[in-house]
């Protein structure tokens, strides 16, 4: 490899690495809905969450689906199946932002 292919390699994977944060940032400008939902499925290989959520007024009704999840690393460690969870999602986005276990005996 040339020196140029070198330096240009070595760029695009500068570019990408600042862009891999951004990728998974929390959408922007899109309205926002508390999510409450019982784990039903915990799903490591795929990195999803299968979740009995309650209806989202203005969004989505009572359903069971799986979900992506932010930071899936540290969300798919501490949440088990049985757990009810809360978590924000945004308009149009399938993924579960800011997923924390609800202490038992709470929504």
């Amino acid at each position: 490899m040339h020196r140029a292919e070198r330096i240009r390699v070595a760029i695009l994977g500068v570019v990408v690495c600042l862009l891999m944060p951004v990728m998974h940032a929390q959408p922007k400008g899109k309205k926002s809905y508390m999510f409450r939902g019982k784990v039903e499925k915990v799903d490591t290989q795929t990195k999803r969450l299968t979740v009995a959520n309650e209806n989202i007024e203005g969004w989505m009704g009572a359903m069971t689906m799986a979900y992506a999840v932010d930071k899936a690393d540290d969300v798919l460690k501490m949440v088990k199946v049985g757990d009810q969870i809360t978590a924000t999602v945004y308009d149009g986005d399938y993924t579960l932002y800011e997923v924390k276990v609800a202490p038992p005996g709470k929504k």
